[in-house]
């Protein structure tokens, strides 16, 4: 089964994995959603981290070193950033941080890293400003361009409209993808920023 849910609150997605697995449906990994198999219900304990790793043999060694303290590593890449953990000793910590400080660094390197992903489409957006067709906007209908179409009826309007309204919409607006991630990444920042100042206290 897959579920399609959106956390930046790593306490809320943590809590509602156990409720998931409560009700039968164990986290099997998190790529285009979350993917569960059914099984039988069960009290289980999630902990997610956030942390990117330059080489693999890190990463591993990251992995592993919860395996020894009895977390299993459930998904996540040395890229992914977040990084999904299952208890599986009941003779264990129920958390893998030491301290709040350690918890709350989690929001801290998510911030970074949403942060450093804006840059890029900031200056994009800024690099492209001059040729971004704003005109597109205020007259869509300019964006057409198949001779006569404004004057065709009927069956003849709605074929030919239809046929080039995905060339006109990739001709005016295949910009505004730009925009619309700097702004999410922005709002991730933020809203990882005041979590990671909520967590230390």
């Amino acid at each position: 089964m897959r579920k399609f849910k959106f956390f930046i609150d790593y306490n809320k997605e943590e809590k509602w994995l156990r409720e998931m697995a409560q009700k039968g449906y164990q986290l099997n990994k998190v790529s285009f959603g979350y993917q569960f198999r059914e099984s039988e219900p069960s009290d289980e304990i999630f902990r997610i981290d956030y942390r990117t790793f330059k080489k693999n043999v890190d990463f591993v060694d990251y992995c592993l070193m919860f395996e020894d303290s009895g977390w299993k590593h459930i998904s996540g890449t040395k890229y992914s950033g977040a990084q999904y953990f299952q208890r599986i000793r009941e003779d264990v910590s129920d958390d893998i941080f030491s301290d709040l400080s350690s918890k709350a660094g989690r929001y801290k390197r998510l911030s970074e890293a949403s942060f450093a992903i804006a840059i890029p489409y900031l200056v994009l957006m800024i690099a492209l400003w001059d040729s971004i067709n704003l005109e597109a906007i205020l007259n869509p209908s300019s964006l057409y361009l198949t001779p006569g179409l404004w004057d065709k009826v009927g069956f003849d309007f709605w074929k030919a409209f239809l046929f080039e309204t995905p060339f006109a919409i990739m001709r005016g607006f295949s910009w505004i993808f730009i925009p619309i991630i700097l702004i999410l990444q922005l709002y991730f920042h933020y809203k990882a920023q005041k979590l990671y100042k909520q967590s230390k206290s």
